[in-house]
């Protein structure tokens, strides 16, 4: 049966019986640790046993788990040395292929020599080497025709693959390793746009030969594929003609569509072949008429090559090679049609990351959250990118349709009576008769990072979002009924619960879902819960990422989640346009104050190199946003939609203007105080009005005048706050303790009222004390506690507040100082 060590120290071994040994297995297999009480119980219940000790019981189980482990590291081991030898592999073969293009430079540097050297060879117009043949177009209305096309796009497939037919350079900020997505590629000097990427992964061929060819599974930017014509060709192969849509990025530019030849075939040495291209003429696939929203692209020679590896696994090669028509984009956005690197970062390391997630869920590495199956998380994040993909591009035949404006045109509205009403089960289609509704807007975006852009709006979702509207949509879904924001009176509190559920290999998606509280006005609605519950796509937000694109989409969903739940997605797309900079790390902070920080030298430790290029930093931002109407509220939602795109984009530009870096040459109190043209002035009569009224200086160099005075002031050690003069007083201005203490931002301090960050008794200590504030100028008022802008409590042991008089001896605001303040 075997044999164990009985004891740690005394050197004796024990032997067990076959049927113990199965004993003891069904015992460690049932609780590898147990406790002593429950070894006694497994004795107990096992009579085999019966004759051995608890004490080599414990001995046995220890052992055990000490082969497990040894057996856990060696396979883990033998993997890591498996993928090291396949990348060596391919290590040494992308050194052949430079050593060969190498060659070929050399050769032409000395043929560029000899014509420079002989001027007459080079305008000898019956040399060889000038004379061009062009081969007979192929004809591609019979079998024959297109199985010649298909062999001559597999041989050009394979010399971009392993080859020099392109001149391939290293992508920047990817380097080759065990734990990097591949070694990555993209194209130089050559027609279009071209990335190459290979990595071993661990699945056979065939598997990945299937998800790789199955592309709406893993590209969300495919709006369609269509297989319009199949047959068989040799080796076992198949032809097949192909028509794609992709969606269009953003709403400024027209979508792109292909017509192309896919050949799937078997080498000699047993690695599989799907190669793909164009085929000539505009007038392939379906009607004109159907494609009219669509620009036809081109694709070049194009595919993946899956070779079987030594030890289990296949090394993989993906080739992307297109020409995406850029004349026909607005000139500021064709860096995203001319980019190689989009092109790798977008499709090519997309198939790989795929892949390599799906190896992972195979062999158990990936435990997801709430019990749900990986592909069951998985089609929930295509379902949320396609549902925003959808309302971006809104393709005619899909149902939607452009709603007449009010005159301005940086909001479009369109409507889409099909959406989530030809659901099959009743339970996701609404009873009324209605639709969808969708605003969006396209805007460009200057300095502006946007991997910190998309991070801010998913952690401060309160300085842009209307809980109103998500209740709205949340409704929908639940009630099967549509009623406009208002008529059911609630409040949001603020704060919200990220709950992660999954995300990829290199996180470059994160899957969520975050609970927004609601705080019911009335008493009958506190009887009732009020949270919103959202599923929330995150893409980019890492400042590692190297993403081509940064986004925030969510849809709203019901607590119990179910896995047919209909999602109406929006959301946030940000794509950068200069492509040197994209996805980079910022090294900037969420902290909106410190980045607005005067005479910081946080700033200038980074480098002015980065700035300059955060600085230089173009961007597209598009904006949708869905609600579902019933059919005799069209007019009405279209208009709520309109006002409330206008007012997210409103917010979106204030983010925008508070995280871009400062420019050089413009005034430091300038950019603090974007809405204070003269801040220095406004430092100035805060620091002489204290001093008026209390008799003693807030400041020790009061008497330092414009700049100087402002830095002092935004750096003192408490926190003050000035608010307007007026019936209902709105935070204006806040030094950075101030925005600290109430957890916001100079750009949303205006959403602040005074009475909203004090407490029932806080306002009433307030109200005592303003008659007495009105008459000698200032207060003292009491230690107490107020709420931060985030909904927190904070407490202070005494605040100051005195009146601010300006040149003319009038009362300009009211300044705050709370003095020892924490958070509760």
């Amino acid at each position: 049966g075997g044999y164990d060590k009985a004891g740690i120290d005394s050197g004796k071994y024990v032997r067990y019986t076959p049927e113990q040994v199965e004993a003891l297995e069904r015992m460690y297999a049932e609780c590898p640790k147990p406790s002593s009480t429950r070894r006694q119980q497994l004795l107990r219940e096992c009579p085999i046993l019966a004759n051995i000790e608890p004490k080599q019981i414990k001995v046995w189980f220890q052992n055990r788990r000490c082969r497990d482990k040894q057996r856990k590291e060696a396979s883990r081991l033998q993997a890591v040395n498996r993928k090291l030898t396949a990348m060596n592999k391919l290590l040494m073969e992308e050194n052949d292929r430079l050593q060969k293009q190498v060659s070929q430079l050399v050769h032409e540097n000395a043929y560029m020599k000899q014509q420079l050297q002989n001027p007459s060879l080079a305008n000898d117009t019956s040399c060889e080497s000038n004379v061009t043949t062009q081969n007979p177009l192929k004809d591609a209305s019979n079998p024959s025709g297109l199985l010649s096309i298909a062999e001559e796009t597999l041989t050009e497939f394979l010399s971009k693959a392993t080859g020099t037919a392109v001149d391939w350079v290293q992508m920047p900020g990817m380097k080759p390793g065990p734990d990097s997505v591949g070694i990555v590629a993209i194209s130089h000097g050559c027609r279009g746009v071209a990335a190459r990427a290979c990595d071993l992964v661990n699945l056979e061929p065939t598997k990945v030969v299937e998800i790789l060819k199955d592309r709406p599974s893993w590209f969300c930017d495919r709006q369609s594929l269509e297989v319009f014509t199949m047959f068989p060709a040799g080796n076992g192969g198949t032809i097949e003609l192909v028509y794609t849509q992709l969606y269009a990025p953003t709403t400024l530019v027209p979508a792109r569509d292909f017509w192309t030849l896919r050949y799937t075939t078997t080498m000699e040495d047993g690695s599989l072949v799907v190669c793909e291209r164009s085929l000539s003429g505009s007038g392939g696939g379906p009607s004109a008429a159907s494609a009219q929203q669509f620009v036809r692209a081109e694709m070049l020679p194009s595919g993946y090559l899956v070779r079987p590896c030594e030890g289990g696994g296949s090394i993989v090669h993906i080739v992307d090679h297109l020409d995406l028509e850029a004349w026909s984009v607005p000139e500021v956005l064709r860096p995203l049609y001319e980019s190689s690197r989009v092109v790798a970062q977008k499709m090519t390391t997309a198939a790989l990351r795929h892949i390599r997630q799906i190896a992972q869920e195979t062999s158990g590495e990936v435990v997801y959250a709430l019990g749900r199956q990986p592909a069951v998380l998985r089609t929930f994040s295509q379902r949320l990118s396609r549902g925003f993909n959808d309302a971006i591009s809104g393709f005619n035949d899909d149902g939607w349709s452009v709603m007449g404006g009010d005159g301005i045109e940086d909001v479009i509205i369109a409507c889409n009576s099909k959406k989530i009403r030809n659901n099959s089960t009743a339970a996701n289609a609404f009873g009324a008769p209605g639709g969808v509704i969708c605003a969006k807007a396209s805007m460009l975006l200057q300095s502006v990072p946007p991997a910190v852009l998309v991070r801010f709006l998913r952690e401060h979702r309160s300085e842009w979002a209307d809980y109103n509207f998500d209740a709205y949509s949340a409704l929908a879904l639940k009630t099967s009924s549509c009623s406009l924001p208002g008529l059911r009176p609630t409040r949001f509190s603020g704060s919200q619960i990220i709950m992660p559920l999954a995300h990829t290999v290199e996180n470059e998606e994160i899957l969520e879902v975050i609970r927004l509280e609601g705080q019911a006005l009335t008493h009958d609605e506190g009887l009732l819960s009020r949270d919103i519950h959202l599923l929330q796509l995150c893409t980019g937000i890492d400042e590692k990422s190297m993403g081509s694109c940064f986004q925030l989409v969510f849809a709203p969903i019901d607590e119990l989640f179910p896995d047919d739940a209909p999602l109406i997605s929006s959301g946030f797309r940000v794509i950068p346009l200069d492509m040197k900079t994209d996805g980079a790390p910022t090294g900037r902070t969420l902290d909106l104050a410190s980045s607005l920080e005067v005479g910081s030298t946080t700033q200038q430790a980074t480098g002015d190199a980065s700035l300059d290029d955060c600085r230089n930093l173009r961007s597209v931002l598009t904006i949708a946003f869905q609600f579902p109407y019933e059919i005799h509220l069209q007019d009405s939602v279209a208009t709520m939609a309109r006002q409330y795109v206008r007012s997210v984009v409103s917010a979106v530009q204030r983010v925008s203007m508070a995280i871009s870096p400062p420019r050089s040459g413009v005034n430091a109190g300038q950019k603090i105080f974007s809405g204070f043209p003269e801040a220095a002035t406004l430092a100035r009569w805060i620091c002489q009005s204290y001093q008026f009224h209390l008799g003693v200086e807030l400041l020790r160099q009061a008497d330092e005048a414009g700049e100087s005075l402002l830095r002092m002031l935004w750096d003192y050690e408490d926190a003050i706050l000035c608010c307007s003069f007026k019936e209902k007083p709105v935070f204006t201005f806040a030094n950075e303790m101030g925005l600290n203490m109430l957890e916001t931002s100079l750009v949303a301090l205006q959403d602040l009222s005074l009475d909203k960050i004090f407490d029932e008794t806080g306002r009433k200590a307030l109200h005592s004390e303003i008659p007495k504030l009105m008459e000698q100028g200032y207060v003292y008022l009491p230690a107490g506690v107020c709420l931060s802008g985030m909904g927190r409590h904070v407490s202070f042991e005494q605040a100051v507040a005195w009146k601010v008089l300006g040149e003319d001896n009038n009362v300009h605001c009211l300044a705050f100082c709370f003095v020892n303040w924490s958070f509760v």
